[in-house]
């Protein structure tokens, strides 16, 4: 999928130092940047729904009932 993503001369700026300083193109910089954000989102809801689950198991399993 093709998208415009537009960025503030400084943003700009930064990818285009990171690719440089990683002889890789901004796009591939840009969509491992997207990759890990979301990556760490996914791992976020799942600690929190541990937590959740760990802390509220008695009120879960009297639910259950």
């Amino acid at each position: 999928m093709a998208m415009t993503l537009r960025l503030t001369d400084e943003e700009a700026e930064a990818l285009r130092q990171a690719a440089e300083d990683e002889h890789r193109s901004m796009q591939d910089v840009a969509r491992q940047a997207i990759r890990e954000y979301t990556a760490r989102r996914e791992v976020s809801f799942a600690e929190a729904v541990d937590f959740v689950v760990q802390r509220d198991a008695e009120l879960i399993e009297r639910l259950g009932q």
